[in-house]
């Protein structure tokens, strides 16, 4: 897509709003598409609609400055035009209703789920969003500063796990064109700062709770959480143990039965994997190496959300865990 096609809807007059489900990838997006915006338009703000706990993300909004608010309703009026950034608008509830302008993603599309606006680019074989603002920055001739740069670095690295997902040419172009700028000290100082030191105690339960599921899989339900991020972690973590292909790990935090799906990309595409299961009842779906699931909890009408999960995923009833060796 052209940049310059989307600049012009850039009007002195405007007030912009750019939302985001905040991660290192649409934070670095948001920011750069804010730099786009500077000297363009009357105000540019960036909201997110979700929680941020994970501390490598809470540590790259502090070391790198990103002016981030709490999305509520009641904001929508003080904006004239509205932009979104690593998603979609089916992505999520605080989305729906909301007359964007700029759609700018690399999640796949749904056939059911089409995207309207007046620019939209969404290339579902990048490895990250970040890649395309950094495209943009490039074709507008528009040299980016040291915190900004960090920021797209990260956003890439992060979403292509360091080129160990899928990713193309594009995400090496971006990520070498940025790395002349970018704050290598910054850098390793949001990288180091993974997980907090009360999150270990979460390793030694699903260690207990494995679940494997053929010769490949496994799932984990790990009972009510203080932050749904402690799943992403771990499901991380466990595509590094030789064996496994891909695996579930799932739990209760925020009202919500929330499910990630990590895979090597090899044998299960787990953005199908997570749509096909509960895109029914919830929001599912993602990457074919990256997925998630989230349903309200009342939409389980009492159920037990791990019974529920693992009757969804296999097909089976629960019985006792597989003593794991």
């Amino acid at each position: 897509m052209d940049a310059a096609k989307m600049c012009k809807l850039f009007r002195r007059e405007d007030r912009w709003l750019i939302l985001v489900n905040a991660d290192p990838d649409a934070l670095g997006s948001a920011m750069a598409l804010k730099r786009l915006m500077s000297r363009r338009v009357e105000a540019a703000d960036i909201a997110r609609v979700n929680e941020v706990t994970r501390p490598d993300n809470l540590a790259m909004i502090r070391f790198l400055r990103i002016p981030l608010v709490r999305f509520t309703p009641d904001m929508v009026k003080n904006y004239t035009r509205f932009a979104l950034v690593d998603s979609q608008p089916h992505h999520h509830p605080d989305f729906a209703g909301i007359p964007f302008s700029v759609v700018i993603d690399h999640h796949p599309l749904r056939p059911d789920a089409p995207v309207t606006a007046a620019y939209v680019d969404i290339r579902p074989g990048l490895g990250a969003t970040c890649t395309i603002l950094a495209e943009y920055l490039r074709a507008m001739r528009i040299r980016p500063g040291k915190l900004l740069a960090t920021a797209l670095i990260y956003g890439i690295k992060t979403d292509t796990q360091n080129f160990s997902r899928p990713f193309q040419h594009g995400d090496i172009l971006a990520f070498s064109g940025l790395n002349k700028y970018a704050g290598q000290d910054l850098l390793r100082r949001i990288v180091h700062s993974e997980f907090h030191k009360s999150w270990l105690r979460y390793f030694d339960r699903a260690f207990r709770k494995m679940r494997f599921v053929g010769a490949r899989g496994l799932f984990v339900f790990m009972d009510h959480l203080e932050s749904p991020d402690i799943l992403v972690i771990l499901a991380d973590f466990f595509t590094r143990v030789h064996g496994l292909s891909w695996d579930m790990i799932c739990g209760v935090s925020e009202g919500k039965a929330v499910a990630v799906f990590r895979g090597d990309g090899l044998f299960r595409d787990m953005g199908k994997v997570a749509f096909e299961h509960f895109g029914d009842v919830g929001s599912a779906g993602g990457h074919k190496t990256m997925a998630r699931a989230e349903i309200d909890m009342a939409k389980l009408a009492g159920q037990d959300p791990e019974k529920f999960f693992w009757k969804r995923l296999t097909g089976k009833r629960m019985g006792k865990p597989a003593k794991n060796t």
